[in-house]
């Protein structure tokens, strides 16, 4: 495994902190990601909690002259949405909601799906769906896996769901 680094122990509890403010950020916008609201205030609600609040940096905002704190892909589109002032949340929708923050050098990367009132079935068994394939992912990570592993099993469920 040459070039592989492994984290010292100091190392992993940074890198864990990273993603226990990470999941702040979402416990945040938990109850604020609502009808009416649009994705650009989704992003600015995101950028005060993580500079004011929790005292680290979005790590997507400046990256490739990216000028958003988060992506925001509404229904039909799958990820890296840009958010919007223009593009409000209606009932019935699904967002995706994909945020980066470092802390102490270490990046926490993360994403969540919201359903925004009632919305069809088609689309809460897409969202159940994603899901379940993400943890046949995760489950495919074991010494040994390659990379391809997770993607086959992903794919492999993803086929079996086709309609």
């Amino acid at each position: 495994m040459s070039g592989v680094q492994l984290k010292t122990a100091a190392e992993l509890a940074l890198q864990r902190e990273a993603g226990r403010l990470l999941t702040r950020v979402f416990a945040m916008l938990d109850t604020a990601i609502t009808a009416g609201i649009s994705t650009l205030q989704i992003n600015e609600l995101a950028e005060r909690y993580i500079v004011d609040e929790l005292q680290a940096r979005p790590a997507s905002k400046g990256q490739y002259g990216f000028a958003y704190v988060l992506n925001t892909s509404v229904n039909e589109v799958v990820c890296h949405g840009v958010p919007s002032a223009s593009q409000r949340l209606k009932n019935g929708d699904i967002i995706n909601v994909d945020i980066t923050l470092e802390k102490h050098g270490f990046i926490a990367d993360s994403s969540k799906m919201y359903l925004i009132g009632e919305v069809t079935p088609a689309a809460r068994q897409l969202v159940a769906d994603c899901y379940q394939a993400l943890w046949l992912g995760i489950k495919a990570v074991k010494p040994g896996a390659r990379l391809g592993d997770i993607g086959f099993a992903i794919e492999q469920f993803a086929l079996s769901r086709r309609r």
